[in-house]
C-alpha cells in the first residue's frame, strides 16, 4: 500500500523540493534519521528507488516523479480540506483515522464501521475522537439511534476518498512501470451505452488489456454521479445533461443519438407516416421521470398541447420493451442506439415518425481535473474510436 503513513508522504515531497535530507528534516520538523527512514519505507512500498542519491543532492527517479505527481494531487486536496476544519489536522491526522472517518460516515454507526474495517469498535471510536479533539469540534452528532455527520465532516470525507483514490492510482502506475498489469476500470453505464457502444469498446479494450478488471455499474443517473464524485466510479457514459447538475464534473461528447418509437410486428401503425394524434391511442413504455428520454417524450406532447397517453409503464429495460410490444398493441420510446441490436435482429420495428427535436448528445462524464491511469485512458480511447465508427 502506497502512502500508509501520510507524514512519510509529506517528508517525501519535502525531499523532492529541497533535494536535501537536512533541509527536508528542517521543513518537516523531524530528525534526519526520521527522513531517511521515511524514504526507505516508501521505497519498500514502491518496490524500487524513488531517488538517485548523488553527491550534490537527491534527484527523483522516473518512478519517483510518477509518485510525486500523484502525491501532490492527493495532499493538495486533503490538506485543504483538513485546514478548513483546523490547521492542526494537517499535521496530526493519520491515514488510519481518516479511513475510520470515511467508514463511520458511510455506516453512520461506529460498530458497523468497525465491522466494515475488520477492527474493534473502540478503535474506530478512538480514531474519530482524536480527530475531533485536534479539530476542536464535533464531526458527528451523536444520538441513541446512531451518528449523523456534520457538513464539514461530509466535505472532508469526500475529499479524503478522492485523495485515497489518487494514492491507489499511484500504486497502479508504479506497478505498471515495473511490468505488472494491475488496477481496474470502473464505469457508470447508463442504459443506451450498455447495448451499443460499450460492448464494442470492451471488446477492443480486451485486445490490448486482457488482464485488467472492468467493473460496469448501472443505476439511476444521480446514483452514478454520486459515485463518480467520490471516486468510486472512474467515468460515466450515456446521455449528457444540459445543464450539468454540478460544477465539479465535465462532459465530453462522443456522438449524437435520436429517439425511436418501437412497435412489434403487425402493429397497425407500422409502415405509414404518422402524426402525434395517432400515437396517443396506444399504451406506452417510456423511460422513468428525470431522464432526458422522458423529458423529450413529455415535451413532444406538450408542444402540441396534448396530454400524455394514460397508464404509462416506466422502465429503462429494452428487454421489457421488446417483450411488451410483441402483443401488437403496446408502443415504446427509447434511444435509437439502445434499440439498435433489437432493430437489427428484427425483434422490433421503428415507427415512421419524424422527430428531429429528439436529437441529443451522448458522451462521457468525468471529474474535473481527473488524471486517468494508462489503462483507464486506453478504455476512453476505445470508446472514442468505436463512437466514430
Amino acid at each position: 500500500m502506497i502512502g500508509s503513513n501520510l507524514r512519510h508522504l509529506r517528508v517525501f515531497l519535502a525531499v523532492a523540493d529541497t533535494r536535501s535530507v537536512t533541509q527536508a528534516a528542517d521543513r518537516s520538523l523531524v530528525s534526519q534519521p526520521a527522513v531517511t527512514q521515511a524514504l526507505a519505507k516508501l521505497e519498500l512500498e514502491a518496490g524500487a528507488p524513488l531517488f538517485l542519491r548523488m553527491p550534490n543532492g537527491f534527484f527523483l527517479t522516473d518512478m519517483g516523479r510518477c509518485l510525486e505527481a500523484r502525491v501532490r494531487r492527493a495532499m493538495g486536496m486533503l490538506d485543504g480540506a483538513l485546514a478548513d476544519i483546523s490547521a492542526r489536522l494537517v499535521l496530526t491526522a493519520t491515514r488510519a483515522q481518516l479511513v475510520s472517518l470515511v467508514a463511520a460516515h458511510e455506516a453512520q454507526n461506529f460498530s458497523l464501521a468497525a465491522r466494515q474495517l475488520g477492527v474493534a469498535q473502540p478503535t474506530v471510536h478512538r480514531a474519530i475522537s482524536l480527530l475531533e479533539k485536534e479539530a476542536g469540534r464535533s464531526l458527528f452528532q451523536r444520538s441513541p439511534v446512531g451518528i449523523t455527520p456534520t457538513r464539514l465532516c461530509t466535505q472532508l470525507v469526500r475529499t479524503t476518498r478522492l485523495a485515497l483514490v489518487e494514492l491507489d492510482q499511484a500504486r497502479v502506475e508504479l506497478a505498471e512501470m515495473q511490468g505488472q498489469e494491475v488496477g481496474k476500470v470502473v464505469i457508470g453505464a447508463m442504459p443506451l451505452s450498455r447495448s451499443h457502444v460499450l460492448p464494442k469498446a470492451l471488446a477492443l479494450f480486451r485486445q490490448s488489456r486482457p488482464n485488467i478488471t472492468v467493473d460496469v455499474l448501472d443505476g439511476p443517473y444521480d446514483t452514478l454521479l454520486s459515485g463518480l464524485r467520490i471516486g468510486d466510479i472512474d467515468f460515466l457514459i450515456g446521455a449528457m445533461r444540459d445543464p450539468l447538475p454540478i460544477d465539479d464534473v465535465v462532459q465530453e461528447t462522443l456522438f449524437d443519438d435520436t429517439l425511436v418509437m418501437l412497435a412489434g410486428a403487425g402493429h397497425p401503425l407500422l409502415g405509414r407516416p404518422l402524426d402525434l394524434a395517432a400515437l396517443g391511442d396506444y399504451p406506452w413504455l417510456v423511460a422513468r421521470q428525470g431522464t432526458p428520454t422522458r423529458a423529450q417524450f413529455e415535451a413532444l406532447f406538450a408542444a402540441q398541447g396534448r396530454a400524455l397517453p394514460p397508464g404509462l409503464i416506466e422502465t429503462g429495460s429494452v428487454i421489457l420493451m421488446r417483450e411488451m410490444v410483441q402483443d401488437g398493441h403496446h408502443l415504446a420510446c427509447i434511444s435509437g442506439s439502445q434499440a439498435m441490436p433489437e432493430l437489427t435482429r428484427g425483434f422490433v420495428h421503428a415507427l415512421q415518425f419524424d422527430w428531429p427535436e429528439s436529437r441529443r448528445h451522448i458522451g462521457l462524464t468525468y471529474r474535473e481535473n481527473w488524471r486517468p491511469t494508462a489503462a483507464q485512458d486506453q478504455f476512453l480511447q476505445a470508446l472514442r474510436q468505436v463512437s466514430k465508427a
